[in-house]
């Protein structure tokens, strides 16, 4: 089978393209001329240079595909310029299923994310029926991707085979950028987490969210979206599981919302805009957080065989990537 991948040098785009060679799948990997190459090392593929904001660019990619893999994505919770998210994350996913039709490419395969999702502040999993709309989505990251699974989900109203896996929060080795919750675990290791507010996330091994990925090709049913998650954990438990792991006091001081909307909004005003760099915080991701973004991944289970496995070696792993590759001290 010949897959066509986008965002294989990222973070979840890298294990599933690891995860897809593992099957025996020729890969076709799509790369932007800046791309960092080193998660592709190992991984035999052929690259292709394009960029989603330029849709035209892929389209020879995509002669003589079985399926299209859309992992890739602008995941940024700080931008100084929001078009080019939408550029990217919406235009870019309607013009790829666009392109995939005209070339008659049978299956496509949309990673969204569970941020699509709408969240209880009581901390009731939600699943893939809850209802959610355009108004529920906090900030341009989480209104891009809800936008884009839109349009996934359109086409395949229309007749495409198209599939759209929501991972929750993946964790795991070579988060080399990294994501959000990756700093999370760098910041934790360096010291730089002195206090949490009362959140949760669900937590994902990365390795899980790419097996999932291989078996969407096969099982998953046109239209439907797949929660893809693992343990819902409050952040003091995700910090005391790094605590364990690693000897490092795990936070006790709790702030209020309130506090950490205010250094979210000086950190946006001085670092942000003043200095042009990104803020440690945003008041984007305080506001996410006053939800827990708890999730069931049953229809995944039911339909995909997705495995829900505990998080704490991901997580060990992850650690130990970071340390090796020196993004925190080594353990001592």
């Amino acid at each position: 089978m010949k897959i066509f991948l986008t965002g294989a040098t990222g973070f979840v785009g890298h294990h599933v393209a690891r995860a897809l060679a593992g099957e025996g799948a020729e890969l076709r990997l799509l790369v932007r001329k800046t791309s960092n190459l080193a998660n592709l090392e190992g991984i035999a593929g052929e690259t292709h240079v394009g960029d989603l904001a330029q849709p035209e660019s892929l389209k020879p990619a995509l002669e003589g595909c079985d399926a299209v893999m859309h992992v890739a994505a602008d995941y940024r919770l700080w931008i100084p310029d929001p078009e080019s998210m939408y550029r990217a994350n919406v235009e870019g996913t309607r013009e790829l299923l666009r392109m995939a039709r005209e070339a008659g490419v049978p299956r496509f395969v949309y990673t969204s994310s569970v941020a699509t999702m709408h969240f209880r502040t009581d901390g009731i999993a939600i699943n893939e029926e809850t209802p959610v709309s355009l108004a529920d989505m906090v900030g341009h990251y989480k209104r891009s991707k809800f936008m884009a699974e839109q349009v996934a989900v359109q086409a395949a109203e229309a007749g495409q085979q198209v599939i759209i896996l929501n991972p929750t929060t993946p964790i795991g080795p070579n988060d080399r950028k990294p994501t959000p919750t990756g700093r999370i675990f760098v910041d934790f290791l360096n010291g730089k987490f002195p206090a949490y507010v009362d959140t949760g996330l669900n937590l994902v091994d990365v390795t899980e969210v790419a097996h999932a990925h291989v078996a969407a090709l096969s099982k998953g049913q046109p239209g439907r979206r797949y929660i893809l998650g693992g343990e819902n954990l409050t952040l003091k438990q995700i910090l005391d599981k790094m605590s364990a792991i690693t000897g490092i006091p795990s936070p006790t001081v709790e702030i209020p919302f309130a506090v950490a909307a205010s250094y979210a909004f000086f950190e946006e005003w001085i670092t942000g805009r003043m200095r042009g760099k990104e803020p440690r915080a945003t008041l984007e991701e305080v506001r996410m957080g006053r939800k827990k973004m708890f999730a069931s991944s049953a229809r995944a289970q039911q339909e995909l065989g997705f495995a829900v496995v505990p998080v704490y070696p991901a997580m060990r792993a992850a650690i130990e990537w970071f340390r090796a590759n020196g993004y925190a001290p080594a353990s001592v």
